[in-house]
């Protein structure tokens, strides 16, 4: 059966160059999307393609 999900969001405020906002802002209307889907999309894709960091070979 069909449920309608609520996602829990969070605002948050963060300084971006202004040529990365208008690049954003162009993909996400050619792609008929709010800059926020696109943003978070991106993120979500950053950090799951993230490599992993090395441990610390020098520990005792």
């Amino acid at each position: 059966m069909f449920a309608v999900k609520k996602i829990e969001m969070v605002n948050k405020t963060f300084r971006m160059p202004t040529d990365l906002v208008k690049r954003l802002a162009e993909v996400a209307q050619q792609q008929g999307v709010s800059v926020n889907n696109l943003v978070s999309q991106c993120c979500e894709y950053a950090l799951s393609h993230m490599d992993k960091p090395k441990q610390d070979e020098t520990k005792d």
